[in-house]
């Protein structure tokens, strides 16, 4: 087995957990993940088995998209709900119009600096925030840059802002951002942009790259396919799963020296130093990931897949 597989994680699961999971349904020791959801999240989660594991550090920086509520009223420890409340909420008396919401949002798009938040698996100084948040302990962190490429409300139901009639109201948004952005913490900045506290009510990661929910599986549904041994319906290919970057057709001699982590010649490429390309053999498999050294006009493995 070798390959992704687009899994639509369950509320009150870790990334962890599917991990365990899969490698439990599938019996191979060697499954990974490219990106961690939250447990209260659910969504697209992109496993990669076998061989493929060494693939997630070209795959962990593609794009995200979202769908979430975010709640006004009242902000918590964590930036969601299974957070403790930091205030009793707020005593709204008037909607805020759609000129102020559109102006809330827009203030959010672009490049901008976040601060990761301390429930997070974030690393400082070789410890996760969240271990130190647990033990009552706050530091530190430096702004990150991220880049949010869309922000903007959804109407369900027709209606902008629904009153929960205890205090507080939800707003549906879809988000299109870069890796490392924490949508608990956008939603935070939007609540402080209307001069409210906010939080995220619910989170669901609709997109990773080029993988949407729609071709995602359950874990149930994944049990289901391995026992009628239906696996490869979806089980991604390693060369499919890297479909955005470029690929170069590798001649036999070519193949092996890239099978042994040797350069390969290049002509006729108009990619820029640093490239990472995809090496495939005559029959289309991925060989290895290489990275192209412009001045030498050579391809460098630096991660093999196929040893074969």
């Amino acid at each position: 087995m070798n390959g992704a597989l687009v899994i639509d994680k369950p509320e009150g699961k870790t990334s962890h957990d599917v991990v365990g999971r899969v490698r439990h349904i599938l019996h191979e020791r060697r499954i990974g993940h490219t990106g961690t959801l939250d447990p209260f999240a659910t969504g697209v989660l992109i496993v990669l088995v076998g061989r493929s594991t060494r693939l997630a550090q070209f795959m962990s920086a593609d794009d995200k998209e979202y769908e979430a509520i975010i709640r006004l009223g009242y902000s918590t420890t964590t930036g969601d709900r299974t957070g403790d409340p930091l205030s009793d909420p707020s005593e709204i008396t008037r909607k805020w119009s759609e000129e102020e919401i559109e102006s809330a949002l827009s203030s959010l798009r672009g490049n901008i600096d976040q601060i990761p938040p301390m429930y997070s698996a974030k690393k400082v100084a070789g410890q996760k925030l969240y271990e130190l948040a647990r033990r009552g302990e706050e530091i530190e962190r430096k702004a990150v840059r991220v880049c949010i490429h869309a922000f903007e409300a959804l109407r369900p139901d027709g209606e902008l802002i629904k009153d929960n009639a205890d205090g507080t109201f939800d707003f549906r948004v879809r988000v299109v951002c870069s890796s490392g952005t924490y949508v608990r913490t956008l939603a935070e900045d939007f609540g402080k942009r209307l001069n409210v506290g906010a939080h995220v009510a619910e989170l669901r990661r609709t997109r990773v790259g080029e993988f949407s929910i729609d071709g995602a599986v359950t874990l149930d549904e994944l049990k289901s396919r391995f026992a009628e041994e239906a696996l490869g319906t979806v089980l991604v290919p390693p060369f499919a799963a890297l479909s955005r970057l470029p690929f170069l057709h590798l001649t036999d001699i070519d193949a092996r020296r890239a099978r042994h982590g040797m350069e390969v010649e290049v002509t006729n490429v108009d990619w820029t130093d640093g490239t990472n390309v995809k090496l495939c053999d005559v029959q289309g498999t991925l060989i290895a990931i290489g990275v192209y050294n412009e001045n030498k006009r050579q391809v460098h493995p630096c991660v093999v897949v196929d040893t074969a």
